[in-house]
């Protein structure tokens, strides 16, 4: 039995939520079971997109449990507590077929942050506060922040973040790329979940494919990247999903997806 990720299915969306009061701050166990229930859903036909919230009014996540943070001063490398954690999430995310859009309200800060980072698409409040804060306790980002973040906003907008610890709105993460759209805050769910549903909408198997590009070719020579993305397309093509696009198409209806 869980005891901090819940779910439930709206249609084909799975709605995840994290609910750890009062700010939802992540510790080893609640990644864990985050993982595992995303492991869950990406191995069932039931949701074909996911988005992840934080429960309650104050937070998406507001960063990692520090309570933790003494125990791991000792531990094996290998055992980085929630930062190994956070990167551990985050690389099963880069792997699945699902997408996951982030649902950002209130604070996303260090931890937070760095898991919607991860995530593959992120709508944001207007009025929310994303940040890396982790400078003000004489520590780095560990779970993806340094290495994230520059990926989307560039190199000196990570260095700001993150050598000065102070937060960003929800507003000004839109302007700088952070997140892919910005909402009041009374329309957060509802508009995370109007795009979970359209990427929901779509072929599986491409869904999969193109995800799978995005995670494998962002660091390749561009020659090399074009070569697999026309691999994915010649897979696509050959797939049952992309004969079904394209009679649908042809007979102008609506395509039956099966994923496969």
């Amino acid at each position: 039995m869980a005891e901090y990720v819940t779910s439930e299915l709206d249609g084909a969306v799975a709605v995840v939520t994290i609910d750890n009061p009062p700010v939802n701050a992540l510790k080893a166990a609640l990644l864990e079971e985050l993982e595992a229930e995303l492991a869950r859903l990406d191995g069932s036909e039931e949701a074909r997109a996911i988005v992840l919230r934080g429960g309650g009014e104050r937070a998406f996540v507001a960063g990692a449990d520090i309570k933790e943070f003494p125990a791991l001063r000792d531990a094996p490398p290998q055992e980085g507590g929630s930062a190994r954690g956070i990167q551990k999430v985050g690389a099963a995310m880069d792997a699945m077929r699902t997408p996951v859009i982030a649902a950002i309200h209130g604070f996303c800060l260090g931890g937070g942050l760095e898991l919607a980072m991860a995530c593959d698409l992120r709508v944001a409040a207007e009025d929310a506060q994303l940040g890396q804060p982790e400078i003000k306790l004489g520590l780095i980002p560990g779970g993806g922040g340094t290495q994230r973040l520059p990926r989307l906003v560039g190199h000196g907008r990570a260095l700001l973040l993150n050598l000065t610890g102070d937060p960003i709105s929800g507003a000004q993460a839109y302007e700088w790329g952070l997140v892919e759209r910005v909402v009041p805050a009374a329309e957060l769910m509802e508009t995370a979940l109007e795009l979970a549903r359209t990427i929901a909408g779509r072929s599986p198997f491409a869904v999969g494919v193109v995800k799978e590009l995005a995670a494998g070719t962002r660091d390749l020579e561009l020659a090399e990247g074009l070569r697999r993305e026309a691999e994915g397309f010649r897979r696509c093509l050959g797939s049952e999903d992309g004969l079904e696009g394209v009679t649908a198409f042809i007979e102008k209806r609506e395509p039956q997806w099966t994923g496969r």
